[in-house]
């Protein structure tokens, strides 16, 4: 019996493949930051949603509109800043 020696693959298709897929999806190691952040923009504000009982939620109301700065005003006094 004859043996076929035609080109034979040197490496098993499943690893070639796992190799290559690896190659693709390897994370690359990001380049520290050149410089720090930058610090917080003073009297920026951020979104929060905050659950409070609906009488105070009134009680900032009445006065119309500007409550969101009534009530922030009144969070930075009860917090001393």
């Amino acid at each position: 019996m004859a043996i076929d020696h035609r080109s034979r693959r040197s490496s098993d298709p499943r690893q070639t493949a796992e190799a290559a897929f690896r190659a693709v999806t390897r994370k690359t190691p990001e380049a520290a930051p050149a410089a720090p952040a930058p610090a917080a923009i003073p009297g920026a504000r951020e979104t929060v949603s905050l659950r409070i009982d609906k009488a105070v939620l009134e009680h900032f109301q009445k006065d119309g509109p500007g409550w969101h700065d009534r009530i922030n005003a009144a969070l930075k006094a009860a917090a001393g800043l």
